[in-house]
């Protein structure tokens, strides 16, 4: 594990979702810290982890991702959102941006516009960090 490695949470209902996600973010540059299958254990478990990243479906039973972005935006803000979903309508696109999400990816998806979020959050997050 690389010590400089951003922490992520991948939250999506769809098991097979946070599976590919987890394959395509396997590396020295991401550690997977968490999943979660709802907003309501999302909102737990970044309470619990503080992830840098979290990856955030939509559309999820319990609470949806725009909701558990917003509790979680407001007791972390310096949490990077990346949303990934399948609903790509303006409200929802919208809402995703008013909530703090910072990436934006529309399901189905490819490697290459995951990794390019994902750069994205980083190069932001290593921006606020102070020099060593």
């Amino acid at each position: 594990m690389n010590k400089n490695a951003l922490s992520v949470l991948i939250v999506d209902d769809n098991d097979m979702m946070r599976t590919i996600l987890r394959s395509m973010l396997r590396g020295d540059e991401y550690e997977i810290v968490g999943e979660a299958r709802n907003g309501v254990q999302a909102v737990e478990a970044a309470e619990r982890l503080r992830p840098a990243i979290v990856c955030m479906d939509v559309l999820m039973p319990e609470k949806n991702g725009l909701v558990a972005m917003a509790e979680i935006r407001n007791a972390y803000p310096d949490t990077e959102f990346i949303v990934i979903t399948g609903s790509a309508d303006p409200e929802t696109v919208q809402e995703a941006i008013h909530h703090g999400a910072t990436g934006f990816i529309v399901k189905p998806f490819n490697a290459a516009r995951v990794l390019d979020a994902m750069k994205k959050a980083a190069s932001r997050i290593r921006q606020r960090q102070p020099a060593a």
